[in-house]
């Protein structure tokens, strides 16, 4: 485990999966990450890439071959990541091709990302690099879980969601039996930029968001206020999701989406893939910003 510490906030990453594992006031020590209660859901933080969500039969075509990937992709849980780099307020973890990736993502890649800690904020910074003759696909996203509630005297529906403008959005459904998006919606936001929490909420899995218009999203305790934020200026779709009883919520920025349901399972074709060019380097942040309020 690396950890990462100024005066305000202390952060810890796994070299497993490079999860971040850990978001504590330095001062006071209150705990702002799910614990990651393996009876509940055993993650903090997994990092989402070369896909995000399920596939259909858990397979994609690429130039007519058939190629397996398990949901979210191979990052998390992944011991093949290395530490590359560290400063005194960052940390860059590293995935390269391998003769194994190569089996089931027939491009080559290296992928980084680094954890960037200055004041009060965490940039979680994505750099997806083509080291390939051709062009390669892939989407990429965050999947960070917050412990909620927070402090002790407050319940979990003592919490919500507040987006930074006035949304009209539906959730796009998804087929509990294999996790694919179905054509059905249902409308979350109606005029409002206020999500309420509770348990559940997510008895239909994940709420998944295709067209916000915020790229802000705040906790918010009623009895202690505004905790944390999370900024996601780079991904057009966020995902919202908790298991219906854990104690936390995953605040998800996403560039993909699971598959659809009447999917052709054509990657190239895939919503929300993303292509980038031989040689090329992308890059993608969001930003977690504690309140200042509760760390002190």
């Amino acid at each position: 485990m690396h950890v990462l510490q100024n005066n305000k906030l202390k952060i810890a990453v796994k070299n497993i999966g490079a999860e971040l594992c850990d978001i504590s006031s330095t001062q006071n020590k209150t705990q702002f990450m799910w614990d990651a209660n393996p009876n509940v859901w055993g993650s903090y933080a997994p990092n989402l890439f070369p896909i995000i969500g399920a596939l259909k039969d858990d397979s994609y075509i690429f130039e007519d071959k058939k190629f397996s990937m398990p949901k979210h992709g191979f990052v998390r849980h992944n011991n093949d990541i290395i530490l590359h780099e560290q400063t005194e307020n960052s940390l860059t973890f590293a995935l390269f091709y391998n003769n194994e990736t190569l089996k089931n993502y027939p491009f080559k890649f290296e992928f980084y990302i680094t954890y960037l800690l200055v004041d009060n904020k965490i940039d979680v910074i994505h750099r997806i690099k083509n080291v390939d003759d051709k062009t390669i696909y892939f989407s990429v996203g965050g999947h960070p879980a917050f412990k909620c509630p927070v402090f002790e005297n407050e319940n979990y529906e003592d919490y919500s969601l507040e987006f930074e403008h006035t949304e009209t959005a539906k959730t796009h459904l998804i087929n509990m039996k294999n996790g694919l998006i179905s054509s059905e919606t249902e409308t979350v936001l109606n005029n409002s930029n206020t999500i309420n929490l509770t348990h559940n909420l997510f008895n239909r899995d994940a709420l998944v968001f295709k067209d916000l218009k915020s790229r802000k999203v705040t906790l918010k305790s009623q009895l202690n206020g505004a905790i944390l934020s999370v900024s996601y200026h780079d991904f057009p779709y966020l995902g919202i999701w908790a298991k219906p009883e854990g104690d936390y919520v995953c605040i998800e920025p996403w560039l993909g989406v699971a598959d659809s349901e009447n999917t052709n399972q054509d990657f190239k074709t895939k919503e929300g893939i993303m292509a980038l060019l031989a040689g090329k380097t992308f890059k993608a942040t969001y930003t977690i910003e504690v309140n200042n309020t509760h760390l002190v």
